[in-house]
């Protein structure tokens, strides 16, 4: 063999080794970009995302999209190449993502009671922007807790103690001042029927605890949100404004493609969020020319805003529904500046 063909032979084999090690040998990152977009207003797999049923509901049109980032775990070297050359793609650090000491599937499992936590805010904080009355409904019972073997979810909890609840809030308050081992007695609703039964009450933080997750619903009527996989809080406010827009009359956003992002709570204070510039590339390739910004993302936003994309500032859940009907107006509504 000429020393040109063992050359050329040792380099093959050295781009072999270098692209077989690169394919196997994983990197400590994660990468970060654009995710899909829900229509709250719309369906998923002929679901309704949002269903609003057993009172009055009004037409909607356009849409209020939520938004989500997209995260690849079990980068290699050659993907972390590929991931760095694209304009839409960041590596982070997989600690950032992934805390150690924590598996995937326990980060996972916290994304999806934060998404279920979300729910349950976006309900109470859109029928408090609405002025409706609520009642508190048992959303999951944790296995092994007092209220294991009591209560079921889909019940409507009336009362825990001498404490009427028609609030996630009320419910929480109703513990105050309680003992792991204490009996109180806990009235509740399940098809029609109402009953009161004591509860030995488990350890909780500083207090006793029932071992529920309270959920809340108009007094008359049922919202059901329905978005299989998707984690996180971030979607809160973009809920609450599907509920707000079905329950009143009128087209919240003037029949335009609103897209968004924002934590929520039961007061309809809209919190910060993580990955704006991947949610807002996401809204823009979606179709959307309105994107709602949590006033604490801003100067991000409005530094990496897609071209044509309008950027409105919220900070609340009145001031969220404030904006668009001003948008329907004509009027001019908060913005992100840079």
């Amino acid at each position: 063999m000429s020393r040109r063909t063992s050359t050329l032979v040792a380099a093959v084999l050295l781009v072999v080794v270098v692209v077989g090690v690169g394919t196997l040998v994983r990197v400590p990152f994660v990468a970060m970009g654009p995710g899909p977009t829900y229509d709250t207003l719309g369906t998923l797999d002929g679901t309704p995302v949002v269903a609003v049923t057993g009172t009055q509901t009004y037409p909607t049109a356009g849409h209020l999209n939520m938004t989500t980032v997209a995260v690849n775990d079990g980068v290699t070297a050659l993907t972390a190449l590929g991931y760095w050359l694209q304009s839409d793609r960041r590596l982070v650090p997989r600690d950032s993502v992934y805390p150690p000491g924590q598996t995937t599937e326990e980060v996972d499992r916290q994304n999806t009671e934060q998404f279920a936590a979300s729910e349950t805010s976006a309900e109470a904080a859109a029928l408090a922007e609405l002025g409706l009355p609520t009642r508190v409904t048992v959303a999951e019972v944790v296995p092994g807790s007092a209220a294991d073997g009591v209560l079921r979810a889909g019940d409507t909890i009336v009362s825990v103690g001498d404490t009427p609840v028609s609030t996630p809030e009320q419910l929480a308050g109703s513990l105050t001042g309680t003992s792991a081992g204490q009996t109180v007695p806990v009235t509740y609703e399940r098809d029609g029927v109402r009953t009161t039964v004591p509860v030995v009450l488990g350890q909780g933080d500083g207090r006793g605890m029932l071992g529920v997750r309270g959920g809340v619903e108009p007094v008359t009527g049922d919202i059901t949100i329905s978005l299989g996989d998707v984690g996180g809080p971030s979607a809160g406010l973009m809920f609450a404004l599907a509920v707000v827009d079905k329950l009143t009359p009128g087209e919240l956003n003037g029949g335009r493609f609103v897209a968004g992002t924002g934590t929520i709570d039961a007061a309809g204070t809209v919190g910060p969020i993580g990955g704006i510039p991947f949610k807002m590339i996401a809204a823009k390739d979606a179709g959307a020319t309105v994107f709602l910004v949590p006033d604490a993302n801003c100067a991000e936003a409005a530094a990496n805003a897609p071209a044509g994309l309008q950027l409105v500032r919220v900070s609340t859940l009145a001031g969220a529904v404030d904006a668009l009907e001003g948008l329907d107006r004509g009027a001019t509504v908060p913005s992100c500046t840079p």
